[in-house]
């Protein structure tokens, strides 16, 4: 589903260049539930930003359902990111204005999809992440872990061949990142859906099916391999 070659990355001022990600390759399995763990300044941002299509490596290639995105112009790239790509963010990233059933409906907008089948699928989905009755609220009226159920609803809208989730309970207690956690877990072993979970905390990415480390900007943990993981929560 994820095939990561060679990947190198640096940033560029008027004065040096500053390497990011030193040539770094693995896979991800359709169906798959990764962590990306590593530290502040580990290259995990930088990373996700690469597969996700926001940036141009210096280096090296991404592919994503056998496409290779590094190659695609920036009309392909976005118009693929809309059909294979879900996001869930830290801070949530919802619609204020927007009731919930429309922040989940939105990425369908974008699609051109008929109002009645966004509302089926947005109202469906709520129900799957246990939000049925709150779907005519606003963002403002739900807890941070309601919100981030409404941003993993979104992210499954368009049915993509892969999720990134950025930090999915970096702003939650403890209790609702279990069942954060639990919730993503779930809807990966239902759907058979591909997940990259980008984190700090050994504890969380110890939940995936397996885990991708990096550390400088080097892969320093093979996937799969749980050895080494960093003890207790990362900054």
């Amino acid at each position: 589903m994820l095939r990561v070659e060679n990947l190198s990355h640096a940033f560029s001022n008027s004065t040096e260049i500053v390497p990011v990600l030193h040539q770094v390759s693995f896979q991800v399995k359709p169906g798959e539930m990764v962590a990306l763990l590593g530290s502040s300044g580990s290259g995990k941002s930088t990373m996700l930003n690469l597969m996700a299509g926001l940036m141009k490596p210096t280096e090296g290639r991404i592919y994503i359902a056998d496409q290779d995105i590094v190659k695609m112009s920036e009309n392909k790239l976005a118009e693929f990111r809309r059909g294979h790509i879900g996001f869930v963010f830290q801070s949530y990233e919802l619609i204020a204005t927007m009731t919930v059933r429309e922040n989940v409906e939105l990425p369908l907008v974008f699609q051109s999809v008929r109002p009645s089948v966004r509302r089926k699928k947005a109202l469906a989905l709520l129900e799957e992440v246990g939000l049925p009755n709150k779907s005519e609220l606003f963002p403002s009226q739900l807890s941070g872990g309601q919100q981030q159920r409404v941003s993993i609803a979104r992210s499954l809208i368009t049915e993509p061949s892969i999720i990134f989730a950025d930090e999915p309970t970096g702003n939650l207690d403890t209790k609702t990142e279990e069942e954060i956690i639990g919730i993503l877990q779930r809807l990966n072993k239902a759907r058979n859906t591909t997940f990259v979970i980008v984190t700090h905390e050994a504890e969380v990415a110890e939940q995936m099916q397996s885990v991708i480390t990096l550390r400088n900007g080097y892969l320093v943990t093979e996937q799969g391999d749980r050895e080494g993981l960093p003890a207790g929560r990362g900054a």
